[in-house]
């Protein structure tokens, strides 16, 4: 599609933008004072990760942020989504504070700003320093503490140059794919430490909000879901019920105490001899009003109830894609998962404005002989996804911007580097870094912005 045509769609003042996250990208593990993550010690296990693939090079960022910057500035983007590492700013989680991991981000952010290029960084997409493992990490108190602690240091030195922070980067990743499904570090298999984990997760949003609030006060702040796009397998009521409980599990696990000030009553029901102790002012701190909040979305998830009759809560499994049409990675593809879901999701809770903050494509073409990356199918999924967008936009629901993922290839977590979701090849034994065919179609969207009819009215969509 041409994407003039495209950009016709959307509001002249739409950020466009891409996305990485630190450990994914940046290598450099053991330099300047920065000590391990739990992801670090995860990708040295053996069987954990393909390949036994970890982030020690990764992309190289660390080395080559001019570089990196340059690129994106050549994209023609207005916007870059970051992680900062916390293994950098406090080796151990706590105790000392390594000045030179936050010389790194000063950089990053001054290099950013004088490109022009407007700067949203994440304060945890999922590198918790392996120190606090000792205390029990995500399933302990302490853990939340520590991020508040972070979070006004960073803020303290940053906020002044940033122009948006979520505190978290899809917590159902950092919470149940990694203590309950053990995919991702730390690799636990347990409900109960699930549940520990899921409320000091959102504690420590809480916390950090107070905490960037009282650096930056004018700081737009946020936080980043991969909320699920919950679709039941057929009508059956037992069907229908298991998508109840899987909506309340995914994504009323985080929504409702954030959103709320309480988790879904079903989900307590259920679960609520095994969730940890909530202090009366915990649910107070967690909803606290935030500016923005931003979706991830990829694929969509389908379930079916749990034939086991001794199935514990939520007591669903995964059903049959509907489409045949799967991206390298094997994730369905099917773009009306990503309206039904922010049409569910803004029906269900009283959200503020939205930013798609990733959406993009696994596919793994390399560099031809002619030098290009010939990714049709991404491009193909980034106009299919866009369109979804402009229409959301069209029936008044409340989208800022939106960042592709990725920027580049990189270290695609329990995947290593077998997959690729970059907008750009990277050559991970040469460090060189080609544009792709759907890198190229996305400049010339994003080039298009902003552009001069910021006068368009926006629909606002009332929420019941």
């Amino acid at each position: 599609m041409d994407p003039k045509k495209l950009a016709a769609r959307f509001p002249g003042d739409f950020v466009f933008g891409v996305a990485t996250a630190a450990f994914q990208i940046e290598g450099a593990t053991k330099a300047d004072g920065r000590k391990a993550s739990i992801w670090d010690a995860f990708s040295n296990m053996p069987g954990r990760v393909q390949n036994r693939d970890n982030g020690d090079v990764a992309c190289d960022h660390y080395n080559r942020l001019d570089q990196d910057l340059d690129l994106i500035k050549e994209l023609g983007v207005e916007a870059y989504r970051f992680s900062i590492a916390w293994p950098r700013i406090y080796p151990d989680g706590i105790g000392p504070l390594n000045e030179k991991g936050l010389d790194f981000y000063d950089r990053l952010v001054d290099g950013c700003k004088a490109r022009g290029i407007k700067t949203f960084a994440t304060l945890y997409h999922w590198d918790l320093p392996l120190a606090l493992m000792g205390d029990g990490g995500w399933t302990s108190r302490s853990t939340a503490l520590a991020f508040q602690r972070y979070s006004q240091t960073v803020i303290r030195r940053l906020g002044d140059r940033l122009d948006a922070v979520a505190t978290f980067n899809e917590p159902w990743c950092s919470v149940i794919l990694s203590h309950l499904l053990g995919i991702h570090a730390p690799g636990e298999r347990n409900m109960e430490a699930t549940l520990h984990a899921a409320h000091y997760t959102n504690l420590a949003h809480g916390l950090a909000v107070e905490a960037i609030r009282s650096e930056a006060p004018k700081l737009p702040v946020g936080i980043v879901f991969n909320a699920h796009s919950v679709i039941p397998a057929s009508d059956s009521e037992a069907d229908l019920a298991a998508a109840v409980r899987a909506k309340d599990f995914h994504n009323g696990l985080f929504f409702g105490p954030i959103f709320k000030g309480e988790y879904p009553a079903p989900l307590l029901e259920a679960l609520g001899p095994i969730m940890p102790k909530i202090d009366d002012s915990d649910m107070k701190t967690i909803s606290q009003k935030i500016d923005w909040w931003g979706l991830n979305y990829y694929t969509p998830m389908r379930v079916t109830v749990d034939p086991d009759p001794e199935a514990i809560y939520p007591a669903h499994i995964q059903a049959p894609p509907v489409h045949s049409e799967k991206t390298d990675i094997g994730w369905e593809i099917d773009s009306s998962g990503l309206s039904l879901l922010v049409k569910d999701l803004y029906a269900t809770y009283d959200l503020p404005e939205c930013y798609i903050t990733e959406n993009g494509a696994c596919y793994n073409m390399e560099v031809g002989p002619d030098g290009e990356v010939d990714d049709q199918p991404r491009l193909d999924y980034y106009v299919d996804h866009l369109g979804v967008t402009a229409d959301l936009i069209a029936e008044g629901y409340p989208f800022r911007g939106y960042f592709a993922w990725s920027l580049m290839d990189n270290f695609e977590w329990a995947e290593g580097y077998k997959m690729r979701f970059g907008l750009v090849h990277v050559d991970y034994e040469t460090q060189v870094r080609t544009v792709k065919k759907s890198g190229k179609w996305y400049s010339a969207l994003a080039q298009e912005f902003p552009k001069g009819n910021f006068a368009e009215t926006r629909g606002e969509v009332s929420v019941s």
